[in-house]
């Protein structure tokens, strides 16, 4: 005859399922703020988010030879990569970019035509140019040889020719900082030749943020090479971008600039597109004339590669 299993037995199995079965301190819930990329729709699902490049990336794998760099994602508002970006510094050349935007701003007829005098010529550093004085060009040429060449006489006949001369020019450049919220941008010259043209790398995000709203920067910076005609010599002035990866298939580049100074060292923004991801790229102070191009290839491939691992990974 089978033996009655006791009830308070019962009773004790029950307890026992019934704490098992409850949440405790123990084993936590997950938590609820954990994003979840795989709820992406089907026509997003190459879409990576910045988010999850920073989550897999490791920056420390990442050697550049730039002191000061900022990758900014324009699509997600956010900041992949930064080193120094904070910290201020010469940015020479890429001064003209505010340059054009001054220019651009006044309204000024393209097609004035003027005249390289003494007073556009670098007594500063002795530059290297192609507009000996006396040369006459548009303002329109000007203005291309300034952003694609990065003439340095062209800026300075630009400021010179301005309303106001060369002084209100550089005022409307630090007016214009002040207005697009730039505490940390200030400005000299139209060239960028003097170490008081300076900048942060987070600040020059924004700078290009807002050149790239004007067709004609966004035009004239990734023109590979042209030629001008000298209207009073008829002599032919030819000039490449001084941004060699423009003429590259490899790269989608909308809007660059170049720049240095022995004090600045070598420098480089660029507005660009890889695979889907629009970015805003910051290089200052690189020690090597070719390093701001190795270091650009450098981040593209860090950026790739954790899109893959996010792949493997199946994060989303």
């Amino acid at each position: 005859m089978r033996q009655a299993f006791p009830m308070k037995h019962i009773l004790l199995a029950i307890l026992v399922v019934f704490l098992a079965a409850a949440p405790g301190e123990s084993a936590p819930a997950a938590p609820l703020d954990e994003p979840s990329y795989r709820t992406l729709p089907e026509d997003k699902r190459d879409y990576i988010p910045a988010e999850l490049i920073k989550r897999v990336a490791n920056p420390t794998n990442l050697v550049l030879k730039s002191h000061v760099a900022l990758v900014y994602d324009e699509r997600d508002d956010e900041v992949i990569l930064e080193r120094s970006a904070d910290r201020e510094m010469p940015i020479a050349s890429i001064t003209k970019l505010m340059t054009a935007m001054i220019i651009i701003d006044a309204n000024l007829p393209m097609d004035e035509l003027i005249t390289i005098h003494k007073a556009d010529k670098d007594t500063l550093r002795y530059s290297k140019t192609r507009l000996p004085v006396g040369t006459t060009l548009s303002r329109r040429d000007l203005l291309i040889m300034a952003l694609v060449a990065s003439e340095n006489r062209a800026a300075f006949a630009l400021s010179r020719t301005y309303p106001g001369g060369s002084e209100a020019f550089v005022k409307a450049m630090n007016e214009k900082a002040a207005f697009l919220g730039l505490r940390h941008t200030r400005f000299e010259d139209a060239a960028g030749i003097r170490n008081e043209n300076t900048s942060t790398a987070g600040e020059l995000v924004k700078l290009v943020r807002v050149a790239s709203q004007y067709r004609l920067i966004r035009e004239f910076t990734t023109i590979v090479k042209d030629v001008v005609i000298d209207e009073y010599t008829g002599k032919v002035i030819r000039f490449s971008n001084t941004n060699r990866l423009v003429k590259n298939e490899d790269w989608e580049i909308s809007l660059s600039k170049t720049g240095f100074t022995s004090d600045a060292g070598n420098c480089l923004v660029m507005k660009l597109t890889l695979g889907n991801r629009p970015l805003i790229v910051v290089l200052l102070n690189s020690w090597g004339k070719l390093s701001k191009y190795g270091d650009t290839s450098r981040i593209k491939r860090w950026i790739l590669d954790a899109e893959n691992r996010v792949r493997r990974l199946n994060l989303i």
